[in-house]
Formats: C-alpha cells, structure tokens, sequence
C-alpha cells in the first residue's frame, strides 16, 4: 500500500541509448528500470535514428515496470521529472514527449532536468551504499560525452570549473577500443583486459591543457600512431598485447584525470571529490580515488554502479528537489545542449 502522506516522483531519463524509468518516494528509490539498446553494437556507437526509435518502443512498457515495482499507481504520483539535455535531440524528444503527456493527463507538475546535474546529484539519492557529500565539494562528470569538473556549492548551484576541450573521456575508451578491434563499449572491456596487463608496459604522452580543462584527442591520436607503427613490424601486436596495451592507455587517463582532481582541490580548498557519469564505473578510477584518500588527499564519493550509468533514479532524485522548491517547468521540451 503507498503512504498516503509520501511524495512519489516518477522520473525518466532518455538522452542517449538508454530508456530509463524510477519512481522515488523523497529521496528513496522505490524502481529503477532501464532498458538498454543492443543494437548499436553492431556499428560500434550508438546511431541517433535507431535510438530514439528504440525509446519509442521501449518508454511505456519500462514506466509500467518501473511504477509496478515501486508499488503504486500512477495516480498516485506527486509530479514527473525528465531529461531535458544535454543528449540527442530525438533521444530527449521522446521522453520529453511521454512525460509532458503523461503529466497533463494525470494534472501533475512537470520538471525538467539537466542530465549532468543529476549524474552529480546522484550522490544524494538515499542508499546505504553510497554516501552524501557535503557543500561544497567538486563533482567531476566522466562520460561517453561529458569531462567537467563542478564547483558545487548547493543542489542548484554549480560552476564548471574545468572540462573538455576536445572529446569526452568515455569517447576516447570506445575510440581507441575500436582501434584495438574490440566490441562497443569498449570502456568496460579495456578495464576488465587492464586487470591483468601491466600498466607501465607502454608509455603515452599526457596531454599539456591549460588550468582545470582536459583534451583527450591527442592521446587518441597518440594511440592510434603507436598500434600502426607497432602493426608494421608484428602483424599480430595488438593480438599478443593487449591486455598490456588496455592497462598502459587506462593507466595514463587515470593520471590525467587525477592531476587535475588534484589541481582543482589545490585551487579551490575543497577536497571533497564526488564522481559521476558512465566512466565512474571504471575500477582504476575508483581505486586511484580511493588510494588518494588514504593519503589524506581528498574525501571520495562514489556513486552505488546502478547510479553510474544513465538510469532515471538520478533524474528523479533532482526532479524531487525541484518539486520541493517548486521549480516547474515552463520552457520548451527539450535543449541538446543543455549547460549546468
């Protein structure tokens, strides 16, 4: 039976591959279904037309799902929250389009939310294996199209202090792990193969980028020169290597990753260190974060691996937020380039 007196917030989430449904009572989740697109796999990234047909498909049947664990009726919810953007333009469309629409029949408050903000906020969905940071710390969002590291001084109030200047983190495991001939994602692959390589078989350049901000092409390209010069002179190279060549290259991103957590916390005074995003997922980054705090360095938050991921738990959580300070929406549906 739900509590009559409990503040139920359906959220989902749809910006890119990923169809997604949660329902959370405040700060409690209660579902968080997501149903991933395999197709993409056989192109080796995800193809804009066939997402957001896929969400078509995909959006009702998850949101049932997602009210049906959770216990409740529809009815019985207090407002929807959705992914405004930053994504594809097609991807938002559809959850953006299913939200407005099932708000206006139920005649309850919309919320739109920033896709990037709810990967930092994730930290405050209430679960026993995560914990909450306090403010303000520094959110650092790694993902297939997102390096930012955020000054975060309340739930509505975050600063970009540095980020890409080129391509995402996330893209660059998937890029150079297409150059090594492995399936999409590769970022999971080339962590799982880095476990046993040695990470100091090869050597890459790090990159030389001004204050907080990233670059990671040059470290594509770094790659890619060095499996053609390799290729050459051993056919079979990459074959006969490649856990080595998965764990020098992660190693190396994670040494970028951290200088300039480093370097943030050095600047700002906060030491205080929550991450986000799909790549938070990766074990060599969790394991640098967590050696970094037992040297006193910093204090880590890392999100629950259901809270990783593009899920609808997180887009819930900032939808809950909002519907307390009644910040409804009241612009247009979705924005691809949606800045914090």
């Amino acid at each position: 039976m739900p509590n009559s007196s409990a503040v139920y917030i359906l959220g989902i989430e749809s910006s890119c591959d990923d169809t997604s449904a949660a329902v959370l009572t405040s700060r409690k989740p209660l579902s968080n279904v997501i149903a991933t697109q395999k197709i993409h796999e056989a192109y080796g990234g995800v193809v804009p037309e066939l997402a957001s047909r896929a969400h078509q498909k995909n959006i009702v049947p998850v949101v049932h799902q997602a009210l049906k664990k959770a216990g409740i009726e529809a009815s019985d919810l207090a407002a929807v929250a959705y992914t405004k953007g930053p994504g594809l333009m097609g991807s938002l469309l559809v959850g953006a389009s299913f939200a407005k629409s099932f708000a206006m029949a139920l005649q309850i408050p919309l919320l739109e939310v920033n896709h990037m903000q709810a990967h930092i906020l994730a930290h405050f969905i209430e679960d026993e294996a995560q914990k909450t940071p306090p403010f303000p710390f520094l959110g650092i969002t790694i993902s297939g199209g997102h390096t930012q590291i955020v000054k975060v001084h309340a739930a509505f109030d975050m600063e970009v202090i540095g980020e890409t200047l080129d391509d995402a983190v996330g893209e660059a495991f998937d890029k150079c792990g297409k150059m090594m001939q492995l399936d999409y994602p590769a970022g999971p692959i080339i962590d799982k193969l880095a476990a046993e390589g040695n990470p100091k078989a090869f050597t890459f350049s790090k990159p030389k980028v001004k204050e907080l901000d990233f670059s990671f092409s040059g470290l594509k390209t770094a790659v890619l020169y060095f499996l053609q010069r390799e290729k050459l002179k051993n056919p079979n190279f990459v074959e006969e290597n490649i856990k080595d060549i998965c764990a020098s290259f992660q190693y190396t991103v994670v040494q970028i990753l951290m200088d300039k957590i480093k370097k943030a916390i050095q600047q700002t005074g906060i030491n205080h260190v929550a991450i986000g995003g799909g790549v938070s997922a990766n074990s060599a980054i969790r394991k640098a974060l967590l050696d970094a705090e037992k040297k006193g360095q910093l204090t880590a938050y890392i999100p629950k691996f259901e809270y990783c991921t593009d899920n609808a738990a997180m887009i819930a959580i900032v939808g809950y937020y909002k519907y307390v300070e009644k910040d409804f929406s009241t612009s247009q549906l979705a924005q691809p380039r949606f800045k914090i």
